[in-house]
């Protein structure tokens, strides 16, 4: 008798029904290529987990973390110092992952020590990866920037490598919820591989900045991008003429934001392209609801429907707060979304970016449908190039999570034709 097996689906079907935890999954088992998972590790640790309690899927990752950051360091402490970067690596992004499951669960002091792990863990990855990494602090208003500057050599800290010019560097901008590893694994490693330096950092509002500091996001990103830049001039083995910056997600907007005023970039890259940050708030909101954003006598009433729409619906309320807190939350609806409104890019900011600019458009984009497309046709000064990603290449997907071997190809490819043809 021959025994059929049902299709296998998992990728269209999901692999949760919670639109944030299948997108948790997707992210990890797309960190593999580059080292940042082990997709045994991540599908073993989903096998026990089911849609329940949010405490037991922080804790199986917690626990997945933990065991794997021991044999980090256990593995360093005998000399192996290439399996515990690789151990390190993969514990910096579980962690995060149990980091961002335990928001509205756990205490906060609770939180900023799985926090403190995560770090630990990026920062064994950092001293014993086969490069040369050097914590940097960007001068930032009146504090600083934790910064990461990468080589893919071990050089000596005065040479300036790749020629007399030194190389081209790609300046790595995450996006509003990411973890450092996590946008390493977005592109950093394939940098690397391919001859770049890399500078990554947390921007107000991101991670250490937001989390241990307090700091929150702003729009006008050309006033981090721009210190950033000088910064990054200023060390060695730098090409000036070979600057490249790359923006994930919520960075789509950013980038282009940044690049209207900063002008020392060769080459970009939105993944994807962002005009209206808050289109992404807004598609869900009733419209009667919608409607009050633009009537500031309406802003007591918005904050109670709000509120009486959130009545009971714990997970909402849980990533609302999530999302909004690097907004500057303080429980009032509206005063949130009017400032998720200033991040938008108008036609006549766009007009000003004059950097050659890939955007990609992922077929299914969750968070802003269609603005690819749009922030390419507004670029009116510059050469722009739109690269799709399909489900049929397995690359569909805000950011496309599981095809990050193909983006980098694409990306690179790109990247590496700019750069040459000045």
């Amino acid at each position: 008798m021959e025994l059929r097996h049902p299709t296998h689906r998992a990728y269209s079907r999901g692999f949760y029904p919670d639109d944030g935890r299948d997108f948790e999954v997707r992210l990890l088992l797309g960190y593999a290529g580059s080292g940042g998972s082990d997709a045994g590790e991540v599908l073993a640790t989903i096998d026990g987990l089911d849609d329940g309690h949010p405490d037991a899927w922080a804790h199986a990752w917690l626990a997945l973390g933990r065991r794997v950051a021991s044999s980090a360091r256990a593995a360093q402490a005998a000399g192996h110092t290439i399996s515990a970067a690789s151990a390190y690596l993969r514990a910096a992004n579980y962690l995060s992952t149990a980091f961002d499951g335990l928001d509205g669960v756990g205490t906060d002091s609770a939180r900023l020590a799985v926090f403190a792990e995560h770090r630990a863990a990026w920062d064994g990855f950092l001293e014993c990866g086969p490069f040369t990494a050097r914590r940097i602090a960007i001068p930032y208003e009146d504090t600083t920037l934790p910064g990461w500057f990468v080589r893919p050599d071990r050089a000596t800290e005065g040479s300036a490598t790749g020629g007399s010019a030194g190389r081209p560097t790609l300046v790595m901008v995450n996006g509003s919820d990411g973890s450092v590893s996590g946008v390493w694994c977005a592109g950093a490693r394939a940098a690397l591989d391919r001859g770049y330096n890399v500078l990554l950092f947390d921007g107000p509002g991101q991670q250490s900045m937001l989390f241990e500091h307090g700091t929150g996001f702003r729009p006008d990103w050309e006033a981090v991008l721009t210190p950033v830049t000088d910064t990054l001039l200023g060390l060695p083995g730098v090409d000036p003429d070979r600057l490249a910056v790359y923006g994930i997600s919520q960075a789509g907007y950013w980038v282009p934001r940044a690049l209207a005023v900063e002008h020392r970039y060769a080459a970009a890259v939105a993944d994807p392209g962002v005009v209206d940050v808050s289109a992404s708030w807004l598609a869900h909101l009733p419209k009667p609801l919608a409607a009050m954003l633009h009537d500031p006598t309406a802003a007591a009433k918005f904050d109670r429907d709000m509120k009486l729409g959130m009545t009971g619906q714990k997970a909402l309320q849980r990533m609302w707060v999530w999302r909004a807190r690097p907004y500057g939350w303080d429980g009032r609806y509206f005063d949130v979304l009017q400032k998720v409104r200033e991040y938008t890019l108008t036609d006549e900011m766009a007009a000003q970016i004059t950097t050659p600019m890939l955007i990609t458009s992922p077929e299914g984009e969750q968070f802003w449908p269609g603005q690819s497309e749009r922030l390419a046709a507004m670029m009116t000064s510059a050469r722009t190039v739109v690269v799709e990603f399909t489900a049929a290449d397995g690359a569909s997907g805000h950011c496309q999570p599981m095809a990050r071997a193909l983006t980098a190809e694409r990306m690179f490819d790109w990247l590496d034709a700019t750069l040459t043809s000045r």
